[in-house]
């Protein structure tokens, strides 16, 4: 991860401002890679301190430096308010101190509220960074007081030469292909036993084309517990079929349907809809449309 992040654009801008001395008192990274977040954090923690402290930074044991909230925690109250009173101490080892908060994008309202006026005016020597999946939930107030710096989602190419520094595996290919630029996905993929089944589970969803294959699909993958994971290969798999012409039975129309109905499908896991239901309505509609296009074209 070391490696990709140091190629972006928003490392270079935060390496920038780091070595004029134009820092803001806080930043805002975005970077839609849950499982790579706090170290991505880290990397750009270790470019605002001298190289030597580097390996303390990583392990998050240098004394003007602090990632909240705990590994597999969520920033609360508490929390901000350590922040605050921890803030207002003067830097022990060196002449400033960095805050990271990690996963920011969870923290509720009141919780960034609270950080608000500490962001606008942090004391002397005293920077924050903060870490987000998505904006969405980060309130317009706190960005407005923060200096965004977005990472895009990676190249195939960039994602698999990260892998195979990672180790060689028959399947990083196919993963920097279907992971979207997202390294955590594509980590995800090689390491678990899940990816093989999620794929062929999207690609017997994506090949149905008669309304008859979706009542035996649904029962077969309706439980699945990676709902969000067979989404997203899903859309892998139909953004794949439609690049090479709208092979696997669907016309390039129905494939096109399917790609633009699939965010609403995620919206709608993400609130907690049944997902057999779920799954059983996008399909009819997918095959519908194909229907419709096919009698059109006739």
């Amino acid at each position: 991860m070391e490696k990709l992040i140091k190629g972006t654009t928003a490392y270079k801008i935060f390496s920038k401002d780091v070595k004029s001395s134009r820092l803001s008192h806080a930043y805002l990274l975005h970077l839609a890679d849950r499982a790579n977040l706090r170290n991505a954090l880290k990397g750009f923690a270790a470019g605002f301190f001298p190289a030597e402290l580097s390996a303390r930074i990583k392990n998050e044991s240098f004394t003007d430096f602090a990632v909240y909230p705990k590994e597999g925690g969520k920033i609360s109250v508490e929390g901000v308010s350590a922040i605050i009173a921890e803030s207002a101490l003067r830097p022990v080892e060196g002449d400033k101190k960095l805050f990271v908060i990690t996963d920011f994008d969870t923290a509720s309202a009141l919780v960034q509220n609270k950080l608000l006026k500490t962001l606008e005016e942090p004391p002397a020597d005293v920077y924050f960074l903060l870490g987000a999946v998505t904006l969405a939930t980060v309130l317009d107030t706190v960005k407005s007081r923060v200096k965004l710096l977005e990472i895009p989602p990676f190249s195939e190419r960039e994602i698999f030469a990260a892998l195979q520094r990672q180790g060689e595996n028959p399947l990083n290919a196919r993963a920097a292909a279907d992971c979207g630029g997202i390294l955590g996905e594509a980590q995800a993929m090689v390491s678990g036993g899940w990816y093989q089944s999620v794929r062929g589970a999207a690609e017997e969803i994506c090949g149905a084309v008669k309304i008859s294959q979706i009542a035996p699909a649904v029962k077969k993958y309706g439980d699945t517990k990676y709902k969000e994971q067979l989404l997203a290969e899903m859309q892998n798999v139909y953004f794949s079929r439609l690049k090479n012409g709208g092979e696997g039975g669907l016309s390039e129309h129905a494939l096109i349907f399917a790609l633009e109905r699939l965010p609403r499908a995620f919206a709608d896991l993400k609130f907690n809809a049944f997902f057999q239901g779920l799954l059983y309505d996008f399909m009819l509609e997918v095959i519908e449309e194909n229907d419709k296009w096919q009698k059109l074209q006739a």
